[in-house]
């Protein structure tokens, strides 16, 4: 699908808001990345030199998320910094990207990409629960490039 037609019919406000209230609960920092273009290789490696390049590895307790998702490509990953891995181990995103599969191959991609943000927000809420000097370290609206 091309990355336009997939971005009008993904729904913005519901991402964000989803973000904004799986980070209501916890210190931890969630992004969705929507990637253009199409390319051949595996997802895992460019969603985390974009994690790297969005400036994700730099919250103070090294708990952000990245959901990427490349439409054109039909390619998605998950990428977890070293403090939300070190929690949840490999098994968490396997089984992640496995549940998201099905909403993709279906073109529920609001309810693929929502359901990522709501399992992410428990596992950060779980084990980085908001504090009183919880800040907000990362935006919360979609990133395209």
């Amino acid at each position: 699908m091309r990355t336009h037609n997939f971005l009008r019919l993904l729904d913005h406000n519901r991402v964000t808001q989803a973000i904004k209230k799986a980070e209501g609960r916890t210190s931890g920092q969630i992004r969705v990345f929507i990637q253009r273009g199409k390319f051949e290789d595996d997802a895992l490696p460019r969603a985390e030199r974009r994690f790297l390049q969005l400036g994700m590895q730099k919250t103070r307790d090294r708990n952000a998320v990245l959901i990427f998702v490349a439409p054109r490509a039909h390619k998605y990953a998950v990428v977890g910094d070293v403090g939300v891995h070190e929690k949840c181990g490999k098994e968490f995103w396997t089984k992640l990207v496995g549940d998201m599969r099905a909403h993709f191959k279906n073109e529920d991609f609001n309810r693929a990409i929502t359901l990522a943000i709501n399992e992410v927000g428990k596992l950060l809420a779980a084990h980085f629960p908001r504090t009183g000097d919880t800040i907000n370290e990362l935006p919360d609206e979609i990133v395209q490039g």
